[in-house]
Order: C-alpha cells, then structure tokens, then sequence
C-alpha cells in the first residue's frame, strides 16, 4: 500500500484522446501533465486518436482497427487485419451494429497490464467503462473511472431527434454498449465525475452508489487561456466549440438564431471550433438557412490558436442541449469573452449566475438565443463587464492543478480501502 505522501504510479486509460478537441483527449493531456507536475509518475494508454502528452508522460499506443477513422469512417476492416484476439472482438460487436471501442479498448488494457501489477498503484480508466475495466479490477488493479456524464444521456437525445422508425432503430443498436457500460460502473469500486448534474444523472442511468462516487470538477490553464490585448474583435464574429452533427450540443439551435439575427444584421458570422460531417444535418441545416458563407469551421487546431480565435470573436457560445461539465465553456470564460450558454445539464452550475458571469437561455430554444445574442452585441459594455467577471470566476474555481490534487485524493482514498 502507498504511504500518504509518496508519490504514486497510474496507469492512465484514454480510449479516444483527440488532442485539441473533445473533452476525453483535453482532459488526459492536462491532467496527465497535472499529475507529473505533482511528481507523480504517469503512463497514459491510449486508442486512436491517440492524445499529445507532456514530454514526462510516457504514451503506450494501443492500436484498434481504426473503424471509425476520420476520413473513411464505418470501414470493415479485411481479414488480414485481424492479429489479434480483440481485433476479432471488436469487428464482431462492429458487425452487430454497436460501438465496439470501448469494450475492445479496455480488453487491450487488460491484456497489457495483466503483467504490470507490480508496476502501477492504480488504473484510472477515462470514460470507457469497458469490460476489462472489471477484469482488471478482479486481477487485483485498485480501479478508479472518471466519467463525464453517462453516455444514457446521448442516447436519449439522439433518440428524441431521430426522424424514421429505421433511424431510431440503427440508434438503438448502436449505443447497446451503454448497457455494457452500466454494468461496468455500478460495479467499480469508485467513480469520480465532474458536476453535480453528472453526479445524479450517473446514480440514476447507471445505477452506481453515491456512496461510491465523489466530485471533482476538470479545470482549464488560465495562464493560457487569457485576453490577447493586441487583437481587435471582429464585429459580428460569434464562436462556438461543437461536435457538429451531435445532437446533444446543440448546434442547429444555434445555427437557426444566426439565421434570424442576419436578417437585420448581416455581418454577424460564426466560427465552429469543429468539424462538420459532410452532407451531414449540420452541412444541410447551413444550406437551408443559406448560412455558407457565414459560418467556418476550423478543426485541429492548437490551444493558441483557440485562444486567438476567441480574442477575435465578439461573443462565444454553449448551444448544447446538455453538458456534464463543458470545458469550451470555462475556455472561453478564462478568455474574458462574453458567454452566452444554455441552461442545459450542468452549465449552469458551472458557468455561474445569469448575467453576472455569463448569459444564459432555454436550451433547445433558437429564439431565445437569438434574442440573448442581439443584447450582448447591443450593450457591449454589459458583455465586457461580465466577460471579465467570468475569467475572475475560472481563476478563483477551476484549474487543472485543483483538479489533479483532487483526482490523488480519490487515488488515496481509493488505496486505503485495500
């Protein structure tokens, strides 16, 4: 067992690690960089993408089939890609019509580190709650997950949304693996999420113990994430960060509120910090409010980049429907630009109170976003003054070192319940 001050060996499981990008892959860059900064000794497993690491923490690569890759995605993989016996069982649950990552991903966690018990003190899995998770944890690995909000959540928008019988139906095989996944996190011995929304939502859809999960909230770098004085905004320049053909994040409401504003303000534009699946709902709704030369999107760039794009912007936007944290929203607080957010999941509780240190509307309401977004850009003053309200409100609550000093806690705890 770990003494109360030394430092501890983690195994870190990330089976998706987008780096700039998508709350998993943010989330085990910084804290993974967080822990080392505490002198902890860190490996991060990781799936394709793999994430970008701080040059202490060292990347073990856990190649899938690559199924659903970025520019042929839903490919069947040829026979001769097989070498494995995970490869088999991802391509069968791919073949049923599920998500087979997480569950492939976690038995290529396991089958490496069935031979590292005496390497690591603890796995700390991110969000895959896959079947291996429970094997390690019977092979003896004291097991922690951080889940950001049950995957439930998805499903249940994404089925809201559907338009045919057969489309609800291709939804409903496809997230199958969140039953997997409540098996797996109603039996893992600790769980940490990230809001009180996330904290209830999880108790309830996967029906884990509270007694058994803690809070602790993911953070931002204010030291990087801060005003740029020298760049001018743009006039009319909105920004956003989405996963774009998602339900959940809300984009089209956002998309429908532009379109209305640009009837007396055409200068208005939008930038996506994203990337729109071609022909997808996204690129057909931009069509149809006839939005193509108002909207861009921008993907794979770096947090500096991010950080100029939201010195350029007047206003930046969280349109989503639900959120179990949102990291863009703290983001672009720490960047003193004026938030409009919705009141979805937990944003409230993370971005603060209605016109103070942010703006905030119904989700799922284009008008009402539209309106909000008319008063911000028709009171300027209002909008820097809560802007810089906002960036105080990230300082003095969210960063990523609170974070990784909470998450060793939890570790702690955990390893004295051996």
């Amino acid at each position: 067992m770990a003494s109360v001050d030394r430092p501890l060996r983690i195994a870190l499981l990330a089976y998706r690690g987008k780096p700039h990008c998508g709350g998993q892959g943010v989330y085990v860059r910084h804290l993974s960089k967080a822990l080392a900064d505490l002198g902890h000794h860190v490996e991060v497993f990781g799936g394709q993408p793999y994430p970008e690491l701080d040059e202490r923490v060292a990347l073990h690569k856990l190649p899938s089939l690559d199924i659903y890759n970025e520019y042929f995605p839903l490919r069947m993989p040829g026979l001769w890609e097989l070498k494995h016996w995970t490869d088999f069982l991802e391509v069968s649950a791919f073949s049923l019509g599920t998500f087979p990552e997480p569950l492939a991903f976690t038995m290529r966690a396991w089958d490496q580190l069935k031979r590292r018990r005496n390497d690591f003190d603890l796995v700390h899995d991110n969000q895959s709650l896959g079947y291996g998770l429970l094997a390690l944890q019977r092979a003896g690995f004291p097991v922690i997950a951080t889940i950001h909000h049950p995957i439930t959540v998805d499903r249940r928008l994404e089925m809201e949304h559907a338009t045919s019988a057969y489309q609800r139906l291709t939804l409903r095989r496809w997230y199958a693996f969140t039953d997997m996944q409540t098996r797996v996190a109603s039996r893992l011995h600790r769980v940490i999420t990230v809001s009180e929304n996330s904290f209830k939502d999880i108790s309830h859809d996967h029906k884990v113990d509270p007694a058994r999960m803690k809070i602790v909230p993911v953070g931002v770098d204010p030291s990087l994430f801060l005003p740029v004085p020298f760049i001018e905004r743009t006039p009319g320049m909105l920004i956003t960060t989405a996963s774009a053909d998602v339900a959940m994040k809300g984009l089209r409401y956002l998309l429908e509120a532009v379109a209305k504003l640009r009837t007396e303000r055409p200068e208005i534009t939008l930038t996506v910090i994203g990337k729109a699946k071609p022909g997808g709902e996204s690129a057909r709704t931009i069509d149809e409010l006839g939005l193509s030369d108002a909207v861009t999107f921008v993907s794979g760039v770096s947090d500096e980049r991010i950080v100029e794009l939201y010195s350029e912007a007047e206003i930046a936007v969280v349109p989503s429907l639900y959120e179990g944290f949102s990291l863009p929203a703290i983001e672009a607080m720490s960047c003193a630009i004026p938030l409009v957010a919705t009141t979805g999941g937990a944003v409230p509780e993370v971005v603060g109170p209605d016109n103070e240190t942010a703006f905030l509307v119904p989700p799922g309401d284009s008008e009402a976003l539209a309106v909000k977004l008319a008063y911000v850009f028709d009171n300027p003053e209002v909008g820097q003054k809560v802007g810089l309200a906002g960036r105080q409100r990230v300082i003095d609550h969210w960063s990523w070192r609170h974070t990784a000093e909470k998450t060793v806690e939890q570790y702690r705890a955990r390893l004295a319940e051996k």
